[in-house]
């Protein structure tokens, strides 16, 4: 009835979601690395299939399109599925409605006790709050097979899991969250995560172009904070280029001839403007400077502050959201900016 098909990169933790699911179902492991890798240690019951390290996309196409059951699930190599798993699929998608294409399991988080979840904790656990998330996502074959699967111009595995789902919804199919649990640990990514986590700006790019301005709706999601950081990096860029301008329209400090005398010799697209430079308009440019970081530093503290206040607020995990706080904001533009010239209409 099912095959299990799950991507993998190598990561340590794939034992962990093998043995969870044990060996009741047909299980594929698509290897994602690159050629030259060594061979993965797998239980002997797994099947495995390359796909070139081609990304989540191309590698789960390369698994449904290896399996021959009617409903395909597929999982992240690092989620842990609950006890009994498999045969809580199976009472998930058994008697489902021909019209359901799709089934979820519920994901959840573990979290630390005895303090508040850091920012990167946080952001994993947004993952039990999403819809039709491939951590744990089944999905019948013969679907997959009319819409022509995952879109592989998704890259990472990010949002390539919101756009088959609403491609199989606009083919007329229903999706739908089963009783399945799958635990989904936080793994640490490091000082900059946050930061790298804005390449998935440039996937909200292509979203856009294929499902419209209302993507996020659709997918019963909440607007992001790309706008915010336009804001603030223009304000940034603003305040930095009035600086360096200051210096290069100031007056030269030279002798200053009669009025009459500067008028005369004056080109007439300076008469039109009012001799700027010579009559002190350069002094403007310090104030609009201070103005423009003022505002920047005020969004930026803004950002920082949001990332802070519902953490631990160790010395650690402040320090780290000071620091990505200021490069966050340029960072996802441009990567948006990149993919939206890429996939411009």
């Amino acid at each position: 009835m099912i095959t299990v098909v799950i991507p993998t990169v190598g990561r340590a933790t794939l034992r962990r979601t093998l043995a969870a699911v044990g060996s009741a179902a047909p299980v594929i492991v698509v290897d994602d690395r690159r050629a030259g890798a060594g061979e993965l240690e797998l239980p002997g019951h797994v099947r495995v299939v390359r796909s070139g390290g081609r990304g989540p996309a191309a590698a789960r196409n390369a698994g449904w399109r290896a399996a021959g059951t009617p409903w395909v699930v597929f999982l992240d190599d690092d989620v842990v599925p609950g006890p009994g798993w498999a045969e809580a699929v199976r009472k998930d998608l058994a008697d489902l409605p021909d019209d359901v294409a799709g089934s979820q399991g519920r994901i959840e988080v573990p979290l630390p006790g005895g303090r508040r979840p850091t920012d990167a904790e946080r952001n994993t656990a947004g993952l039990s709050r999403a819809s039709w998330v491939t951590a744990d996502m089944a999905y019948r074959r013969s679907a997959l097979e009319r819409i022509g699967g995952f879109d592989e111009r998704f890259p990472r595995a990010y949002r390539e899991d919101a756009d088959i789902a609403l491609r199989v919804e606009r083919a007329g199919h229903r999706l739908v969250v089963g009783e399945r649990v799958t635990a989904h640990p936080v793994r640490e990514d490091g000082f900059w995560a946050g930061v790298r986590f804005q390449r998935g700006n440039a996937d909200d790019a292509l979203m856009r172009r294929l499902h419209g301005p209302r993507w996020r709706r659709d997918i019963g999601g909440s607007g992001g904070r790309l706008r915010r950081h336009a804001v603030t990096s223009a304000a940034g860029l603003a305040a930095t280029s009035l600086v360096l301008a200051a210096p290069l329209t100031r007056a030269p400090a030279t002798p200053r001839p009669p009025a009459s005398a500067r008028l005369l010799a004056m080109p007439r697209t300076r008469v039109l403007d009012g001799g700027w430079r010579e009559h002190g308009g350069w002094r403007v440019l310090p104030v609009l400077a201070a103005v423009a970081g003022a505002l920047w530093a005020a969004m930026t503290a803004e950002f920082a502050w949001r990332r802070i206040a519902p953490g631990p607020r160790t010395a650690r995990e402040v320090w780290r959201m000071v620091v990505t706080s200021l490069v966050i904001p340029p960072v996802a533009c441009v990567h948006r900016l990149r993919e939206e010239w890429k996939w411009r209409r």
